[in-house]
């Protein structure tokens, strides 16, 4: 179907349907809209490869992601696709493996290769130095230093920020001190929550007791359950995430200790299963959705306009979820 019959339908130029589908500036909110709802209407698809002929772009954003099927990565991805899908763009997925540096060095060269307009970093862990060289903007959620590109966003390096929230609420709770089990320090967000719950118990005039490191599984989260059992001064624990916050749970059962009554367990991410567990998790939910969208809008408008520096919008975390695993300390 041609463009002059999707420019009759909405009243306007076929200059201005060329410009929406080419998502060129200067064309008002309103128009654009309208423009957009006469395609649906008739059926109408632009042509991806005039398109690309005309922008010079894809329209493709490249993403080199840890391959894990933990809930946050994947949970991250989930959102990063209906993110670009929102925004126009489709996705390249390039899965690396954990401690393989030189697998994201060629995930990047993969993706640069195919003609992607953008990269997309969703590496989280710190596999040392790595050099990263790209000639299209790169988004990085989270850190990964090392990376030179005409633009650098990062965004989504604000774990420690719910990791306060999530001592402070317990020790609010009326307890003396919180303990952590942590995730896997070579993760840099294990190492944000852990740098929240440190700093919010110094803060507070509290020394902070040994961490004890997981590996974000629950087994490993029953494992340190089981050391804590054993320490009766122990009466709240913030876990790293739900799942090591679970297995925490069941190693105190097992050794007779009851969650909330004796020991308070506060997890992090909210994953689907955490209310249905015995008892329901408190937790601190996160908002993958919304990093998503608000770090690929600022990836894009850094694609679309180059040479301005795209602001981040803040983003804001689901907060605390308040439910049966946790409660004021005994008296």
């Amino acid at each position: 179907m041609p463009s002059s019959e999707v420019a009759k339908l909405a009243g306007v130029s076929q200059k201005t349907v060329s410009r929406v589908f080419n998502d060129e500036p200067y064309v008002s909110d309103e128009i654009r809209q309208r423009v957009i709802s006469a395609a649906r209407e008739l059926g109408y698809r632009r042509n991806n490869a005039a398109r690309q002929l005309t922008s010079g772009r894809s329209h493709r954003l490249g993403v080199v992601s840890l391959g894990t099927a933990l809930y946050g990565p994947a949970s991250l991805l989930v959102g990063i696709e209906r993110a670009a899908r929102a925004l126009g763009y489709a996705l390249s997925v390039v899965n690396t493996a954990e401690g393989d540096a030189d697998g994201i060095v060629g995930a990047v060269e993969t993706l640069l290769n195919q003609g992607v307009d953008g990269i997309v970093l969703s590496e989280p862990i710190d596999l040392g130095p790595i050099r990263l060289v790209s000639d299209v903007p790169v988004l990085s959620l989270g850190q990964l230093p090392g990376v030179t590109a005409p633009l650098v966003i990062t965004a989504g390096s604000t774990a420690d920020v719910p990791a306060r929230m999530a001592t402070e609420y317990l020790l609010g709770l009326g307890h003396r001190t919180v303990h952590h089990v942590a995730g896997p320090q070579r993760w840099y967000s294990a190492r944000e929550r852990a740098a929240g719950w440190r700093t919010t118990l110094l803060n507070a005039g509290i020394t902070p007791p040994e961490m004890v490191e997981g590996d974000w599984t629950a087994a490993s989260g029953h494992a340190a359950g089981q050391r804590l059992a054993a320490d009766p001064s122990v009466t709240a624990v913030f876990a790293g995430n739900d799942d090591m916050a679970i297995g925490v749970i069941r190693a105190m059962a097992r050794a007779g200790r009851t969650v909330p009554a004796d020991i308070s367990v506060i997890g992090f991410d909210d994953i689907p299963v955490a209310a249905y567990v015995n008892p329901p998790l408190t937790t601190i939910s996160q908002s993958f959705d919304s990093l998503a969208a608000t770090a690929l809008a600022a990836l894009v408008r850094g694609i679309e306009r180059p040479g301005e520096t795209p602001l981040m919008n803040d983003v804001q975390f689901g907060g605390i979820v308040v439910r049966e695993s946790t409660a004021p300390p005994r008296s």
